[in-house]
């Protein structure tokens, strides 16, 4: 019924647990997750849930805030994009939330190395035809601005994909929607704090929105402050319904087939 479309369950929170997490989902209605990549030094874990799990999935990609890792090449990441089970690259983006206190004092100008690599991730998906799974925070303009000079322009040739964890304005939602893209709903849609983000979720069209938990992040009211897991992706899927004013299941089927529009390789 439910689909949780972003979550990193090879995290060491969830050290041994998978039987545990795995009856929750059941439970909860969750039939799938897509396991997300942040560096490719995680990648065989990523993947291997994957593979051991009919209902998992998996991405390739280096999440822009790590680094003294493994830099991604477009043939790398074409290398592990090929793999089965594998239908998405990314976590991929921008962050440039509080560099000074997470960054040494280093400024935007000082991220390019962040612009490269996005860039390398933007022309895997585009050889690859896998959708990208987008990080953007505090960089919107900037990531909207890149995707636009590789030629993703909501003419369906390049490889569109998601913008996760969504947290922007609305004229943001706007502009990625424009260019293609999906946008997904975490539990941060619940916080007490977040009506404009329920706004936004108000205005982006339930044929373009997915939901996801984050996990082991963001875990939405009223767990917050807990360990995510992709068993509470209903929660967010309620807030939903509430702001839309339409059934639980019309967003669980609504956001379980965009998923499988967006991510066409699960249904191989």
């Amino acid at each position: 019924m439910f689909t949780d479309s972003h979550c990193h369950l090879n995290f060491p929170d969830f050290a041994g647990q998978m039987p545990q997490l795995r009856e929750a989902m059941a439970a909860a209605r969750v039939d799938r997750a897509l396991c997300i990549c942040t560096t490719l030094e995680e990648f065989e874990g990523v993947h291997a849930l994957a593979m051991e799990y009919d209902n998992f999935w998996a991405s390739a990609g280096v999440h822009p805030d790590n680094e003294d890792i493994e830099e991604p090449t477009v043939e790398r990441l074409l290398d592990l994009a090929a793999r089965p089970k594998v239908v998405a690259i990314g976590e991929t983006g921008l962050d440039y939330y509080q560099m000074e206190e997470r960054k040494g004092g280093r400024s935007v100008a000082d991220m390019e190395w962040q612009r490269d690599r996005f860039r390398v991730h933007i022309r895997a998906a585009q050889a690859t035809r896998k959708p990208l799974v987008i990080h953007t925070r505090e960089a919107s303009a900037d990531t909207l601005a890149i995707l636009k000079e590789e030629g993703e322009d909501g003419s369906g040739k390049g490889a569109g994909g998601v913008f996760h964890c969504f947290t922007e304005t609305a004229e943001v939602a706007r502009a990625a929607l424009d260019l293609g893209f999906y946008i997904s709903f975490s539990g941060i849609l619940t916080f007490k704090r977040a009506e404009d983000l329920r706004q936004v979720a108000a205005f982006v069209p339930m044929d373009r929105m997915l939901i996801e938990t984050d996990s082991p992040y963001l875990a939405p009211v009223p767990f917050r402050g807990k360990t995510n897991t992709p068993a509470l992706v209903p929660y967010v899927a309620q807030q939903i319904a509430d702001i839309r004013k339409i059934s639980l299941e019309d967003v669980a089927s609504t956001t379980s087939k965009n998923f499988e529009d967006l991510f066409k390789d699960v249904l191989k």
